[in-house]
């Protein structure tokens, strides 16, 4: 790997890409040489949404509902299709997505008038879906936290995704919340090999520290299933084998996947990022991410945007299906309890 002289260490995307909602055009290539201090700096804003529960309308999902207690996320991870949402915000998709975090302070209050409504029909709820709720103010802010108190109060199911080992801080929630069937838990796990975490996503928790937060949670009965996601094809692809054989003696109960794709402003980010990393191969990752997704970057059919199609995506999908048979015979995860809900919001019910 033979890194560009104008990359910035610390920061995924090396580039803002212009807001098509805004008459200026961004500095495309911040200046480098910039004190390190200020050009890593990160600014947190204050917005105030009037709701914290997002109705998830795409097919490819397996959830219902889902809620962002940040907007933006300083994990910056150079692949994150989230970036695309940094635009409605006023902001870049490019570093800008990494530098301004959006918090939503009044999180816990919003979540539990929404679960505390008549017409609220109990359903699973996913942590995050579009930015990761453990990404680093979390540890100062513990608005997640917060809104898990709130979810073990009505004993509401959850679903959380991350890829920091700062979850493990919630454990005595999540304890509580498996011993009943309130929650799974998945963990990102894109690459074992650290340099190559180091590039695609600076801020997360390294791949050790992952490792060690499966086998913690596993260890403690919470059910884990691992994302190896994205899968890019040249970079990552050969390691899904012994990624999935890992964490399947870690403890891990399933193991899901996608394939990269590069929808949006995504592709001019990636494309940057690739060429100042790895330049020896770029143009053969990128052709093959192409491959995956009918000969474009940007893929937008239901069903087959996330695993893609085509030569290169069967040989994913195959080890995949392999991995499944040899390390994960007979696990599965454990189905929701819907039922203690109703109970708790309505304490009355107990009396029956």
């Amino acid at each position: 790997m033979e890194k560009d002289n104008q990359f910035i260490k610390g920061r995924g995307a090396q580039i803002n890409t212009p807001n098509p909602f805004h008459n200026d055009i961004y500095d495309k290539n911040p200046n480098p040489e910039m004190d390190e201090d200020i050009s890593l700096k990160t600014e947190y804003i204050t917005v105030h949404p009037k709701t914290i529960i997002n109705k998830v309308k795409s097919s490819d999902i397996p959830a219902k509902y889902s809620m962002n207690p940040y907007q933006g996320c300083e994990h910056g991870c150079v692949y994150c299709y989230a970036r695309n949402t940094h635009p409605y915000w006023g902001y870049s998709a490019g570093l800008d997505f990494e530098q301004k975090i959006l918090i939503k302070h009044e999180a816990p209050k919003l979540l539990e008038q929404k679960i505390r409504a008549k017409n609220w029909e109990v359903a699973p709820i996913m942590f995050s879906g579009n930015t990761d709720c453990y990404q680093p103010i979390e540890k100062k802010l513990q608005i997640t936290r917060k809104m898990l108190e709130v979810l073990w109060k009505y004993r509401h199911p959850v679903s959380m995704i991350t890829k920091n080992s700062l979850i493990l801080r919630d454990l005595d929630i999540f304890k509580k919340m498996s011993e009943q069937n309130l929650v799974h838990i998945s963990i990102s796990l894109t690459t074992l090999n650290e340099e190559l975490r180091g590039l695609l996503e600076p801020r997360t928790a390294t791949a050790a520290q992952r490792l060690k937060t499966i086998e913690t949670l596993a260890a403690n009965g919470i059910p884990v299933n691992v994302m190896l996601s994205p899968i890019i094809p040249g970079l990552n692809d050969h390691e899904i084998l012994k990624m999935a054989e890992t964490v399947a003696n870690l403890g891990a109960t399933s193991i899901g996947y996608t394939i990269v794709r590069l929808n949006g402003d995504l592709a001019e980010i990636f494309d940057d990022w690739i060429r100042k990393t790895y330049p020896d191969r770029a143009d053969k990752v990128l052709n093959k991410i192409k491959s995956c997704h009918q000969g474009a970057f940007d893929d937008m059919r239901p069903g087959k945007r996330m695993i893609g199609d085509g030569r290169i995506a069967e040989i994913i999908r195959a080890q995949v299906k392999l991995a499944r048979q040899r390390f994960f015979k007979g696990r599965k995860m454990p189905p929701y309890n819907l039922e203690l809900y109703k109970q708790f919001r309505d304490p009355q019910l107990k009396l029956f």
